[in-house]
């Protein structure tokens, strides 16, 4: 017998008998499906060809333990119909990427990769890093796989090259030639030390070179330097000799060149332990452009081929693909994933799984980087757990931190005055997490950091409690370390306790009375000061938070006073970018000359409008 004034709701129906209810309403039609838990969290992505024969799989048992998992945290399916199949698996890639579901393969640690760009908005053209989209006008070449590969590359192409890498603002304003000229780095265009044309003819040799007809540029370099020495130019003999040599340096560099594979990436996976390691090899014009590690979220019951391909479909979702990808494992849908990368570049992209030859032994090296690199990254691991127990014994907090956030500000005097937020954890410094914040108070005193510690900490929890109210999505902070001592804590604790945070423990890291490295006093609230062994373990791990935190705040602080020393009143004017900028800093010398320009003075320019001259006039003389 019930008691019929009993009004608890029946618990939410989830596994299969929910799996199977969505069955009687699936067409055959291609798509994604996702599995949500009873909190409308979504545990999986996926992709189907037929998506009723997809979900069916799912309505009948005998799967992996983690699937077996899965469905039986799952209380709703969601669905999405799509044209084709090619559409289903960009949209899955581009959903896992999104909404992170706790049961895909997912990689971590996506990022964009830097390019060198030939810039051709100039006369003449500047050699450059670049990252991001490519909006600027000018030749492309990437990616390389890290920002030093690209700086070794452009330090040896300026030598033998000598492209000149400033600003178009600091050419336009040269009297003289620059040290780099001095040092035989540049040819001098700004001061008219070579011809327009001569400096082309440089640009050109150095697109030929990135474009792989290097040795057509070293042979008429090398002819060159003979007709000079024939003529007893030896000086100039001898600076095309230092030319030469700075190519080879680069081909050096480079290590492995191959020559039957003119434009792929050579991408290896080794996994271990329910753990993975995905090695990238850059080839572009037949020239080895380095190499970058990732490691996959995956599973210990996840095939290769299952790993291979959410990788490839999450890292190519932002990236331009190559002409090949040669990979270590082959992947279930390898024509399909084949026609989705060409329909995105807009021409042919083939998938290779070579058995021999040197494509086999360029996917043979890369697994063994993978495979190394892997064993390196389960060793830091273990130390890093370990170090993250210590901690916790330390600080006396209920387990190990999953993620700690240290802060700390930068400034001098009070002007450009930046905070910085690191963050880390079990696999150590989580630098995409990583957050500046420019100090906005007007009504700070220069040079206070309470005040200045204070701002940045209320727009952070501010914002966790905007984006993460329920504390599911792994953005709250177990620990906080603060760059002070009590004075720090004190103010702190009183923001938290503001915003209705009380449950974070917080370390305020004092440098000791004397200020020794090595000395360092922990304050929390409501407890005495305390410090560690002078050579505990978690002591230099406490140590190398705050440096990180520092070298950050200091990288910050320094980039926003350098963008501060190369503005002028002419970047906050709507419609004068660099180009007009530049034009009207080339006609009257200063920005200050052009707040005092006239009317007519200011038409005159060229490439400035009427209605853009009144606006520049406008802008200055209302002030």
């Amino acid at each position: 017998m019930t008691d019929s004034s009993d009004t608890t709701p029946p618990p939410a129906r989830t596994g299969y008998a929910v799996i199977q209810d969505h069955l009687k309403t699936l067409d055959h039609s291609p798509g994604v499906y996702r599995m949500l838990d009873a909190e409308s969290r979504v545990l999986y992505v996926g992709k189907a060809r037929n998506l009723r024969a997809r979900v069916s799989n799912y309505a009948r048992p005998g799967h992996s333990g983690r699937i077996e998992k899965m469905i039986s945290q799952t209380a709703a399916m969601m669905f999405l119909t799509t044209r084709t199949e090619t559409e289903a698996l960009l949209l899955e890639q581009n959903l896992i990427k999104q909404l992170k579901p706790k049961y895909n393969v997912l990689l971590r640690d996506d990022k964009s990769f830097p390019n060198i760009l030939v810039a051709k908005d100039h006369d003449y053209p500047q050699i450059k890093k670049h990252r991001g989209a490519r909006k600027q006008k000018g030749t492309y070449f990437g990616p390389f796989a890290s920002a030093g590969a690209v700086n070794r590359t452009l330090n040896q192409l300026q030598k033998a090259f000598l492209l000149r890498n400033c600003s178009d603002a600091m050419f336009d304003s040269r009297s003289r030639p620059c040290l780099l000229y001095q040092i035989k780095r540049c040819s001098g265009p700004c001061v008219g030390k070579i011809s327009e044309a001569d400096y082309a003819d440089s640009v050109r040799d150095a697109e030929r070179f990135l474009s792989g007809r290097s040795t057509k540029v070293q042979e008429d370099l090398a002819a060159q330097m003979q007709e000079a020495s024939d003529a007893m130019e030896f000086e100039r003999a001898a600076g095309l000799r230092d030319r030469i040599r700075a190519l080879t340096q680069v081909q050096t560099n480079q290590g492995i060149n191959p020559r039957g594979v003119a434009e792929a990436d050579i991408v290896a996976l080794h996994m271990e332990s329910g753990q993975a390691c995905v090695q990238v090899f850059f080839i572009r014009a037949n020239q080895n452009w380095g190499n970058q590690d990732f490691y996959p979220r995956v599973g210990a019951d996840v095939s290769a081929a299952e790993a291979m391909e959410a990788f490839l479909g999450q890292f190519y979702d932002n990236k331009e693909p190559p002409r090949q990808l040669i990979l270590s494992d082959g992947i279930e849908n390898a024509d399909l994933m084949a026609d989705a990368l060409s329909e995105k570049a807009g021409r042919k992209v083939e998938i290779l799984v070579p058995q021999r030859g040197e494509k086999a032994e360029l996917v043979s090296g890369a697994l063994r980087n993978a495979r190394e690199a892997l064993a390196r990254k389960m060793s830091e691991s273990a130390t890093q757990a370990k170090l993250l127990r210590g901690v916790s014994d330390a600080f006396d907090l209920e387990g190990p931190p999953q993620r700690i956030e240290v802060y700390d500000n930068s400034h001098i005097q009070g002007t450009n005055a930046v905070g910085g937020m690191i963050v880390a954890g079990p696999e150590g410094f989580m630098k995409n997490a990583y957050r500046k914040f420019n100090i906005r108070g007007g009504d700070l005193t220069p040079g206070d950091d309470f005040g200045m510690m204070k701002e940045v900490l209320n727009r952070r929890f501010a914002r966790l409690l905007k984006e993460d109210p329920d504390r599911d999505k792994g953005l709250w902070p177990d620990l906080l370390l603060i760059d002070g001592g009590a004075g720090q804590v004190s103010a702190v604790q009183q923001i938290m306790e503001e915003h209705g945070v009380e449950d974070i423990p917080m370390v305020g890291v004092a440098k000791g009375i004397d200020r020794d490295h090595g000395k360092e006093e922990f304050h929390r609230t409501g407890k005495r000061p305390f410090a560690l062994r002078h050579n505990d373990p978690v002591l230099y791990y406490i140590q190398r938070l705050r440096d990180e935190a520092h070298r950050f705040a200091i990288g910050t602080h320094r980039a926003k006073r350098a963008k501060a020393v190369g503005a002028t009143p002419l970047d906050e004017i709507a419609g004068v970018g660099a180009a007009r900028k530049r034009a009207l800093l080339a006609h009257f010398g200063s920005a200050k000359a052009v707040s005092r320009a006239n009317l007519a003075d200011l038409k005159a320019v060229d490439g400035i409008s009427e209605g853009l001259a009144q606006k520049v006039y406008d802008f200055f003389h209302d002030r």
